[in-house]
């Protein structure tokens, strides 16, 4: 394969696309901001991709909940051209509130957890329990037992900020939670500057179990709130000038990008 494809989907209300097709380009791949409309008049083809991404923002204004009214449009309008990219193994990757929307479509944890037909949610992204918008930086650590293909061989903790108001990932009882672990799903947790448990800023929203990005069965579709777009360059970090460097975010990028080209 030659230089991999990368559709960034834009909605009204998305904001991190420019962010987002940086990071895909100085990890290698060839990105491309499309509008969801494009792709409804046949102005472009998922099928002619190699990876997907829906990029953080504010789609349509949060209306009705954060990525919720995103989530219809793409079951409702592209679902059958997202199922099918999905089910062929090709990448997808949601940010904040691309992870919003692929959470209430039903892509993610995806099926059995949401049914074959996406047709009820296993988890959700509820209000922050601090009770307001939330933007600071964390450190993320790679579950090492995942299936997810963006965190492969990513052993060095990522830096990167978040920027919510509704991040909290709350699954439907304990007995999903146990589940998405046994199944190393739970990609990407929240954890303290040492790498020890997460506490109150650092687990940022307050999410069970410390979460911070899920992924599928299969492994190919991941979601996580906060933003590695944000973190490609050592000049990004916010104590650059003080001689602090480290936790880049391109690795998820260079991997999910590897990971395409392998298809």
């Amino acid at each position: 394969m030659g230089r991999v494809r990368v559709l960034i989907l834009h909605a009204t209300g998305t904001n991190r696309d420019r962010e987002t097709a940086w990071a895909c380009e100085a990890a290698g791949g060839e990105p491309e901001i499309v509008h969801v409309n494009q792709l409804l008049r046949g102005e472009r083809r998922l099928a002619n991709y190699h990876m997907l991404i829906l990029p953080g923002g504010f789609s349509y204004g949060d209306a009705l909940g954060a990525g919720r009214l995103w989530a219809v449009d793409l079951r409702h309008l592209l679902g059958e051209e997202i199922q099918t990219f999905i089910e062929s193994g090709r990448p997808v990757l949601g940010i904040c509130n691309g992870f919003q929307a692929l959470v209430k479509a039903g892509w993610l944890p995806g099926p059995p957890f949401t049914g074959e037909g996406g047709d009820h949610q296993a988890v959700t992204l509820t209000y922050n329990a601090s009770g307001h918008f939330e933007c600071r930086w964390v450190w993320l650590q790679a579950n090492p037992s995942s299936p997810c293909v963006f965190t492969r061989g990513l052993s060095e903790p990522i830096y990167c900020p978040v920027a919510h108001g509704e991040g909290r990932f709350v699954p439907r009882d304990e007995a999903t939670l146990q589940a998405l672990q046994s199944h190393g799903l739970i990609a990407l947790t929240y954890v303290a500057p040492d790498g020890g448990p997460a506490r109150y800023p650092w687990n940022p929203n307050g999410s069970v179990a410390d979460v911070a990005g899920i992924c599928n069965l299969q492994g190919n579709v991941l979601g996580l709130m906060p933003h590695p777009e944000d973190h490609i360059v050592p000049w990004q970090h916010p104590r650059w000038m003080r001689g602090e460097s480290g936790g880049l975010g391109l690795a998820l990028f260079a991997a999910g990008i590897h990971y395409a080209a392998s298809l």
